[in-house]
């Protein structure tokens, strides 16, 4: 039996995660020596408040992404506590992880690899209210595509149909259907022309101000976090290096991977140098 997300006061954490381990072995690769211990998350603790908008970054293969796996309940900690509106949610059987199933969901990278092709658009976006047991009305249907800047005939269509950026809509579609109100947005523009990402980025902050979200949103780009959040924490070798307002870490960042990652964003007079990010990041290690 599911319980039900309670309200939680504006000024109280409505996420906490306190000491957070994850550690995955790796395939063993010798008969005479033990398998490798991969550590994905190391220690973490944040607190995220009702209505935040709220950055988690770093590079490819910091943690972020086992993090929210973590929170999401689909993977557990070896350790550590996490708590989504007061409900401990590390320790609990899958059959009691039905209030979390409706009011947290997921935004993810790929649009087109999340998204099943042999399905109508207004099927899948229909989907979560089918599982959870609500009606599943034309009509909401409608309101979703409506929402995120899709023509109502689009539901009778199938997802490669669309172009990258309409596929995430229809994702962000998706994930609005059963009212959650927690959204969690993993690279969500990465995979997305660079001409589309301001486009979808501006339609999440939009809809996440009119909805009265809470929104997690992880990147590897700090421009991006900057763009959309309020704060942010710094992933690095799964650990939190740093936590801030996107301003604070942005114009004076403490730790020197932030310092790293804040030189590495791009500029028109580097782009036209022909630096890339690696470059960067190399440059300022020296």
């Amino acid at each position: 039996m599911s319980e039900p997300l309670s309200s939680v006061p504006p000024d109280e954490p409505l996420i906490r995660i306190s000491k957070v381990v994850r550690d995955y072995k790796r395939p063993r690769t010798s008969l005479w020596r033990p398998a490798k211990v991969v550590h994905a998350v190391r220690g973490v603790s944040l607190e995220i408040k009702p209505g935040e908008r709220f950055g988690i970054v770093g590079e490819s293969g910091c943690g972020k992404s086992t993090l929210l796996r973590l929170l999401a309940g689909l993977d557990r900690p070896d350790s550590g506590e996490i708590f989504v509106s007061g409900t401990e949610i590390s320790r609990l059987p899958e059959r009691r992880l039905g209030f979390l199933r409706e009011d947290l969901q997921m935004v993810f990278q790929d649009p087109m690899s999340s998204l099943d092709p042999r399905m109508r658009v207004r099927d899948i976006i229909a989907e979560p209210l089918v599982v959870q047991g609500h009606p599943a009305s034309g009509e909401r249907v409608r309101e979703l595509l409506e929402a995120v800047g899709l023509p109502p005939d689009a539901g009778a269509r199938y997802p490669h149909q669309f172009s990258g950026g309409q596929r995430q809509r229809i994702s962000i579609a998706r994930a609005l259907a059963p009212r959650p109100r927690i959204l969690v947005a993993d690279e969500p523009v990465s995979a997305l022309d660079v001409s589309v990402r301001a486009q979808v980025l501006n339609l999440i902050t939009e809809l996440v101000d009119s909805l009265n979200l809470t929104l997690i949103f992880v990147s590897h780009d700090l421009s991006v976090v900057r763009h959309v959040c309020d704060r942010v924490a710094v992933m690095h070798a799964g650990e939190v290096v740093e936590t801030g307002t996107t301003g604070e870490v942005y114009t004076a960042p403490r730790h020197p991977y932030t310092r790293r990652l804040v030189s590495a964003i791009p500029t028109l007079q580097r782009a036209l140098a022909g630096a890339t990010t690696a470059d960067l990041i190399q440059r300022e290690k020296r």
